[in-house]
Formats: structure tokens, sequence, C-alpha cells
């Protein structure tokens, strides 16, 4: 069993990558895609909007197919069609077209997403302990792969479509050569029984769809502060704090590599604190970071901000996918999707709050709206109260 476990999390840290790498591609050829399909920034902000419908859409299809047919079946498929699928956005020549692409890539990874989570919930299960972060943490290395391969592409003088199609062809071998390693079905040893019986205690299972709500939109909540510092954070510093060019994208790479170093560290942090002391003290965190982005006239401390607004975020939406899965171990998938499907519409909203704000108020001003929202997150991490919580709790008070 324990064989196969290793070689479960293995394919599932593969998927990740693939999911990451595949969306990655589609960001970095953005520029090129744009000027052959002859739009404009505007027309492309729109058109972004099916992307996140088909992903949303995907995500609910998926969500319940892994439930009825199990993440073993659903997973290898949809990393195929997700693969098969990238190319699509690199073909059009006019806006209708790419808005078909687009429409049918995001439907593909939104499958592919919500399934590799649905997955991942199983092996946590199995592990018995935090495992969710790490994978998370893959599908940012998955984004720094695709920026690597759509540069060697470009320098290359190959067109988006050659690119995303080279990608694509990789990502389908992958997705069936690791089809072998995925749990053939969900975990049901004795310690996954106890686990699952401390999150949904006899006569509150019917509770849980409620309390999947909640989840989502704390979930909308982080991930619109995750998209919005995807978009935002180099143009703050070129036009608030007048970064040189070069300077703002650094700052956007601090934030995503304090990200990252915070995924891979926050499943230890949560096996040993819990997952509500990894979302409150992480929101806690990206609310100080976020703060001093906002008010600092300095481009130090800016970077100081963005690279604890990164970290503190890092391990907040692992623990909301991870509790998703475990408040019904029979309905993992559809729980996955709903959190993941809200989640995903605020990180595509995200930028344009924050857009629309800045008609109003300066760009550093708009800012503070995600300090508010993980203040809020912070203030509400007590849903992943758990029994080692309360046993903590009582530990910490008697002595």
């Amino acid at each position: 069993m324990e064989r196969s476990l290793r070689s479960a999390r293995v394919a599932n840290f593969v998927y990740f990558v693939l999911c990451g790498t595949l969306m990655g591609t589609w960001v970095v050829h953005i520029p090129a895609i744009e000027e052959r399909a002859g739009i404009s920034h505007a027309t492309l902000g729109s058109l972004l909007v099916l992307l996140g419908l088909g992903a949303f859409t995907g995500m609910q299809v998926a969500g319940r197919l892994a439930d009825r047919l199990g993440a073993r079946v659903v997973l290898p498929v949809a990393g195929v069609l997700s693969s098969t699928a990238a190319v699509l956005p690199g073909l059009p020549r006019d806006p209708w077209m790419l808005a078909g692409a687009l429409l049918v890539f995001g439907f593909c990874n939104g499958c592919l997403d919500v399934s590799m989570n649905a997955h991942a919930v199983h092996v946590e299960k199995a592990y018995n302990r935090p495992v969710m972060s790490a994978f998370h943490a893959m599908f940012s290395v998955g984004g720094v792969i695709a920026a690597l391969v759509g540069a060697g592409a470009a320098s290359a003088g190959m067109s988006p479509a050659a690119g995303m199609g080279a990608v694509g062809a990789v990502g389908i071998v992958t997705a069936l050569a690791s089809a072998r390693g995925l749990l053939p079905t969900a975990p049901t040893s004795a310690a996954t029984d106890t686990a699952e019986s401390e999150e949904a205690p006899a006569g509150k299972r019917r509770s849980a769809p409620g309390r999947i709500w909640v989840l989502a939109a704390l979930a909308s909540m982080v991930m619109l502060s995750e998209g919005a510092a995807n978009d935002w954070s180099a143009l703050h510093l070129k036009d608030i704090l007048g970064a040189p060019a070069s300077t703002a994208a650094v700052g956007y790479g601090t934030y995503a590599a304090a990200m990252t170093i915070g995924r891979l560290l926050a499943d230890r942090a949560s096996g040993r604190f819990g997952p509500m002391a990894v979302l409150r003290h992480g929101a806690v965190t990206a609310a100080v970071g976020i703060t001093i982005v906002a008010v600092s006239p300095w481009i130090w401390a800016a970077f100081a901000g963005w690279a604890l607004f990164g970290l503190g975020l890092s391990g907040c939406v692992p623990q909301l996918f991870s509790a998703a899965g475990r408040a019904d171990p029979s309905a993992a998938g559809a729980n996955v999707s709903r959190v993941a499907g809200l989640g995903y519409l605020g990180m595509l909203s995200g930028p344009a709050v924050i857009g629309w704000l800045t008609h109003l108020m300066a760009l550093n001003h708009a800012l503070l709206l995600l300090t508010l929202l993980c203040a809020i997150a912070a203030a509400a991490a007590g849903v992943l109260r758990t029994g080692s919580d309360r046993t903590r709790e009582v530990a910490r008070s008697s002595h």
C-alpha cells in the first residue's frame, strides 16, 4: 500500500505540474495571440470572461463525474482533453474564433483542475497527514516551466500555435503515462475513517452543504486577492512608486517565489498547528503585507510587502480545498468543484475589481480592499476547526 501511495502522490504532482504548464503556456503567449487575432486589450478582457465561464462549467461537470466514476478514470481523460485544447487559442485569426477556443480550453482546464484536486483529497486521506499544499506548489512550478518554454519558443521564432501545440503533445503523453500511478478508489483505511469522523461527526453530515458554501466564499476572497496580485503587483511598483519596468517585474517574482516557498512549507505547518491556524495566521500575514504595499512610499518596503502577501496567501487555498473534500467523502469531487469554481471566479474578477476601483481612487488605496478580504478570511477561519484543534485549545488552557 505504501508503494502505491507514493506512486499516487508522484502522479498527482505530475498532473498539477501539467495543469500549471498548460495554463502558463496560454498566459505567456497572450501578447502574440492578441496580435494574431487583431484584438485590443479591452476585447481580450471581455474574452477572458469566456475562459472563466468555461472553467467554471468544466469544474462542475468533472466534480460530479469524479464522484460517480472515480478520479482515476476522470483525471487522465481531463489531462488529455486539456492538453489537446491547449493549441486552440493559438490558431484563431479573429475574435469570434478566439472566443470559442477560450471557452473550450477553459472547460477542459477546469475539468483537469477539479479532478486532480479531487484525487489529491484521496491521497491526503490515505497519508493521514496534510499534503495538499505541496501539490499546489507544483502548479506554480508548471507556470515557471511554461515561462521558460515560451521564452525558448519565441526565441526560435515559433508561432503561438506551434509552441502551444508542442506543449500540448507532451501533455497528452504525460497525462496517459501518469495514469497508472493513480489510486483505484477512495481510501477506506481506519485512519481515513477516523479523519472523516472528525470532520463530519454523526448527526452533522447534513450541515455540510452550508459549510461548503462558506468555504467557497472564503476561497473566492483569497483567490480574488491572488488574482489582483498577479495583474497589479508590477503596475503598482511602476506607476505608484516609479520603479523601472525591470524592477517592477522582480516585484511580481518576489510575490510568486514567496507563494511557492510557502506552499512547500504549509503542509508541515498544517500538520503541526492545524488547518485553521494556517488559514488564520496566513490571512493575517497577507493582510499585513498588502497594507505595507498600499501605504509604503519605498520600493524596498513594497518588495517586503508583496513577499509577505504571497507567503501569507500560499497555504490558504489548499486548506479550503482539503476541507471541502473531507466534508463528505462520497461527494468530494462535487464539493471541491463548488469551492474551486467560486474561487476561480474570484481570481478572474480580482483584477477587474481593482481596475474598477482605480477610477475612484489611486491604485495603492484600491489595494486596501485586499486587506479587508484577508481580515474577513482570518476572522472566519474557525470554519476549519477540527477535533485536533479543540484538543490543542484544551491543552493550552490547562497550562
